[in-house]
């Protein structure tokens, strides 16, 4: 096995086009610093409000209310610390995840972790491809197989957004999230939930039934694989890089600390639009008594109906695209990072991007030529516990290499830092073996 030397020879830095490309500002204004490195902690943040959300949060409000705002808060806060593991081992080693586990790891381990990591990225594009075409069928009509199939020009766009610049593709990413949010922003509004009760159950959790209704834990293991995305450890690990902050001790201890700003803030915005989604449906559908509205179609045709208002539905699809869009960017990112982090094979990014989304377009094409739009709902939701149940494979190495002290010297993990770590890594595995004994026994 090569050792740790030989191998910094031999890997050049993650995403070698756009690191330190970024440029930061030499005042020493708190804001003005704080603004150079805000966007990357956002392009994570499209991770966790994407369509795979939008199935999961949508089958918990109908069917449960708002008894499952408690899992998307604690499901927020996890991403929060994970992704802050994420950036620390990027700025500290210099090195993304993925690296990390090839230098670490003997080859067959390494393959073994790459696969399950091609796994989750497939899964989350094939949420994305299905929430895209589903919006532009409802918004223009254009049939399910067609749309699907148009989902993969959007490589195009993204092609020429990094050839301009990494801080274009922040801002194209950045506009979105703001679009969404603005949105389901309306969206609340119109739909007048019950407020006391979205604040108990946010901090509350409001029954023992999470752990006796098979059912519950299903979606409740999809919301926390669609908040807790692998590949966006993977991701953030990597394009915090992008900021030519000093590689000196003094420089990467600043970075740390704007970074994690950058993170925590766009994490809480992904919070509230999560949050949001369940809200609506448990307000109007819930309610309503409409508890098995699981379909994104059903509830677009459901919004303007129920709440009275004609625009409702047109918003609700115009975010939808604008989430879907907005997520194949990381989506393409990731595959970049897992690829050439763990094999150090080198693809160009519309390749990559392609393939990526031929193996997320193929099973979807047929599902929708099959079943419709109600079997691509089911693929969707059945897409996110596939992502849950590819997380530990990330999350047990991520706390393993930021408490490794030979790696990380005096930014390891502190002691309380590294037993809560590997307390949610084992929360995950726990619930996903909780998950898989409920499916197998038909409990």
């Amino acid at each position: 096995m090569p050792s740790v030397r030989e191998l910094d020879r031999e890997l050049t830095p993650s995403l070698p086009d756009i690191c330190s490309s970024v440029r930061l500002t030499r005042s020493r204004g708190f804001w003005r610093r704080a603004v150079g490195f805000l966007g990357p902690g956002f392009l994570i943040a499209v991770g966790y409000m994407d369509p795979g959300n939008w199935a999961t949060d949508l089958a918990g409000g109908s069917r449960y209310g708002y008894s499952l705002l408690f899992v998307i808060m604690i499901s927020n806060l996890m991403a929060i610390l994970l992704q802050s593991l994420a950036l620390k081992l990027g700025i500290v080693t210099e090195r993304d995840l993925a690296q990390c586990c090839r230098e670490s790891y003997k080859r067959s381990t390494a393959i073994f972790l790459w696969i399950f990591a091609e796994i989750a990225i497939v899964a989350c594009d094939l949420a994305e491809v299905i929430g895209s075409a589903i919006a532009l069928q409802l918004l223009f009509h254009i049939p399910l197989v067609i749309g699907v199939v148009l989902t993969s020009a959007d490589v195009l766009l993204l092609l020429l957004l990094q050839n301009r610049g990494f801080r274009y593709l922040e801002a194209l990413v950045i506009t979105l999230i703001a679009t969404i949010t603005v949105l389901f922003g309306i969206e609340i509004v119109l739909s007048h939930p019950e407020w006391g009760l979205i604040a108990r159950n946010l901090v509350l959790p409001s029954s023992s039934q999470l752990v006796t209704d098979p059912q519950m834990l299903y979606i409740a293991i999809g919301i926390l694989g669609a908040t807790v995305m692998p590949h966006n450890l993977y991701l953030h690990s990597a394009i915090v890089q992008t900021r030519d902050y000093k590689r000196t001790r003094e420089g990467k201890r600043e970075a740390l600390r704007f970074a994690n700003i950058d993170s925590a803030t766009a994490l809480m915005i992904a919070l509230f639009v999560n949050a949001a989604i369940l809200v609506v449906a448990a307000a109007v559908f819930h309610r309503g008594g409409h508890f098995e509205v699981a379909e994104i179609e059903d509830a677009y045709k459901l919004l303007s109906p129920m709440l009275g208002v004609a625009g409702a539905s047109t918003l609700f699809a115009v975010a939808l695209l604008a989430s879907g869009q907005n997520s194949t960017i990381t989506g393409t990112l990731a595959g970049q990072v897992v690829m050439e982090g763990f094999l150090n094979l080198r693809l160009k990014p519309w390749l990559r991007r392609l393939v990526t989304r031929l193996l997320a377009i193929i099973p979807t094409v047929i599902i929708a030529v099959l079943y419709g739009a109600r079997g691509t709902g089911k693929l969707i939701i059945l897409s996110q516990v596939v992502l849950s149940l590819q997380l530990s494979f990330a999350v047990f190495p991520l706390v393993a290499f930021t408490s490794d002290r030979s790696r990380m010297g005096e930014f390891v993990n502190a002691h309380w830092l590294k037993y809560l770590s590997y307390v949610v890594a084992v929360l995950i595995a726990a619930l996903n073996l909780w998950l898989l004994v409920q499916t197998f026994t038909g409990r």
